[in-house]
């Protein structure tokens, strides 16, 4: 087989290429109508299954939005680049994309009701969902966080 047959066959093969679904979080932008500070991680179906045969069904990205929006925070001020990344981090619309048992969950706030059904389907692209159910809960409203935050 010549190099260029199996540079042609490894294109062909990359048309094929799935992406893994991701969990992860996300902040989103109501002016521009668009995620910004996605960090994400693929979830292979085996890393689901050891974590239900430990006990532990719920997986989640290990980073907290806190702790995201501090680095880039810092980093921006160090170059001086233009950022989102100022203020309170709580007050800009945020979610976060976890596993849980049998399902992908995206956790949002009351912010999210309005637009429901074009932030499902900009999830799904960008996260690689199958899937998911949204939860609502009060942590993820605008304002909302972890305790000593604010």
């Amino acid at each position: 087989m010549s190099e260029k047959d199996i540079q042609q066959q490894m294109e062909a093969m990359r048309t094929l290429d799935e992406p893994m679904p991701q969990v992860g979080i996300f902040w989103y932008d109501p002016q521009e109508k668009s995620f910004f500070g996605v960090c994400k991680q693929e979830l292979t179906p085996k890393q689901a299954e050891e974590a239900a045969d430990k006990g532990l069904p719920f997986i989640n990205y290990p980073h907290l939005h806190r702790q995201v929006w501090a680095k880039e925070y810092f980093r921006t001020q160090a170059t001086g680049e233009p950022t989102k990344f100022k203020g309170d981090y709580t007050q800009i619309p945020r979610g976060r994309v976890a596993w849980n048992i049998n399902k992908f969950i995206v956790f949002v706030g009351k912010w999210a009701k309005p637009i429901e059904a074009e932030l499902a389907q900009m999830i799904e692209k960008e996260f690689a969902l199958p899937y998911f159910e949204f939860v609502y809960d009060y942590h993820w409203d605008l304002g909302h966080g972890w305790s000593g935050d604010m």
